[in-house]
């Protein structure tokens, strides 16, 4: 049984966000100085992560004192979303099963101690805005990260606040299973022994071993040269030297577009490099999309059954006024996703105007644009893309707005649209994590 390091989140004066009068810092600093206590008197051994590190140094904090054996988990409380999102959930390093296995436990063991604090399920990383998760990713020993509940709901922030001490107890139980699971702790000073994986490249057979770590697939750095991917100056990616040979993660390589995989019943890592798309043109707005309609509806549906409801051409008129325009359909479909929480809505923005993408009105008026169907606010949408990363003339009579507003040709890759489509940094980090989430659903990467 190993030690359990704990982060509230948010360190460094950061805030996190802030709803109800209070700030997501402030709420998971209360409820992790319920949890630690309530661990060491079930006789854990708990390290606290302090509250003035920044997050990077929090996961460097963590990595500095690692021990085999040990397990971490991050808190937080998510304060920017709409107020009609609510519930729990617990994120996982994707392709890796033992860990959801991990993320199952630690959040039945909370809902068992609140009930009325909805599931939102476990979801792997890539599954979050920004398709990873450092916690999850750069902390060396196996780690999660929980979303306890949304500030920004009303009845998740009561429970937060008023049912601490049952959160406390459930995340506590949680731990206390995940720890004991994980196996005694080596003797101090013994080397670690990691088993042996297969590796498949572009389905065949390489030749040499990886290992699994943490129950996360290394592959040798070997194999990452042979794959064109230059490493040299990247030290985000984690190496491990074993028995002579340097491995590094294989999800890591999603970065470098190489298609990820992992087969338990063998033991394979599976990695491509030969993909249906063409990886360089990935981030690019003007051009073709790569999808079916029927991929576009699956895609949606999984992440909100009840998303076509209202809209049910939506993938179909993507398609059609995206191509007519030369607009890559698939990107404009998953920028729309991100605008609308995959048709939720519940922000500003009412299902009722057909704005998809947040396209604001002229003459200083307080609310964003309305049209007057589903067909011409996709319409507008594309315009309005074509207007960032063209300079070509439009097809189809003008719908959009703000199109003249735009200096033409502007951004042309999706990365360029943050900051100007939307004030936040990370906009179009969003969107493109979206978009290969996309992909792998529909099996192009």
């Amino acid at each position: 049984m190993g030690r359990i390091f704990i982060s509230a989140g948010h360190g460094a004066g950061d805030p996190g966000g802030k709803a109800g009068g209070t700030t997501e810092a402030q709420e998971m600093i209360l409820l992790r100085d319920q949890i630690v206590p309530e661990l060491r008197s079930r006789g854990f051994e708990v390290l606290s992560v302090p509250d003035d590190q920044t997050s990077a140094q929090s996961i460097s904090w963590i990595n500095a004192r690692t021990r085999s054996g040990d397990v971490a988990l991050e808190i937080h409380a998510d304060a920017y979303s709409n107020p009609a999102t609510r519930g729990a959930t617990v994120f996982y390093i994707a392709n890796n099963e033992e860990r959801k296995q991990n993320a199952e436990l630690l959040l039945l063991a909370l809902l068992r101690r609140v009930p009325q604090l909805p599931s939102r399920g476990v979801k792997p990383d890539t599954a979050t805005g920004v398709g990873r998760l450092s916690f999850c990713r750069d902390t060396f020993i196996p780690s999660l990260l929980m979303e306890v509940g949304y500030l920004t709901n009303p009845d998740d922030r009561f429970l937060i606040q008023n049912r601490r001490r049952d959160i406390a107890l459930g995340i506590a139980d949680g731990l206390a299973s995940w720890s004991r699971g994980g196996g005694p702790s080596p003797d101090p000073g013994t080397s670690p022994t990691y088993p042996p994986i297969n590796i498949n490249i572009n389905n065949q057979v390489y030749g040499e071993k990886g290992v699994l770590i943490n129950s996360n697939a290394y592959i040798p750095i070997d194999l990452v040269d042979r794959l064109s991917i230059d490493l040299t100056n990247n030290t985000s990616v984690r190496r491990v030297p074993y028995q002579g040979v340097v491995y590094v993660k294989a999800i890591e390589l999603r970065s470098f577009n190489i298609s990820v995989a992992w087969d338990n019943a063998t033991r394979t890592v599976s990695l491509r490099s030969i993909l249906p798309i063409c990886p360089g043109q990935l981030d690019r707005i003007m051009g073709y999309g790569n999808t079916s309609e029927v991929q576009l509806i699956m895609f949606l549906k999984a992440n909100n059954e009840n998303a076509l409801a209202q809209f049910p051409d939506l993938p179909k008129l993507y398609r059609e006024e995206a191509t007519i325009e030369g607009v890559n359909y698939d990107i404009a479909f998953c920028q729309m996703c991100v605008e609308t929480g995959f048709l939720r809505f519940g922000g500003d923005i009412k299902p009722s105007q057909n704005n998809f993408a947040a396209l604001g009105s002229i003459g200083g008026a307080s609310e964003s644009a309305t049209f007057p169907s589903a067909r011409i606010g996709v319409r507008a949408h594309i315009q309005h893309l074509k207007a960032y990363a063209s300079l070509e003339p439009l097809v189809q009579e003008l719908v959009d707005p703000r199109f003249r507003f735009v200096t033409r040709g502007v951004a042309p890759l999706i990365s360029q649209l943050s900051g100007r489509w939307a004030a936040d940094p990370q906009y179009g980090t969003k969107i493109e994590a979206t978009l290969r989430r996309l992909y792998e659903s529909a099996g192009l990467l």
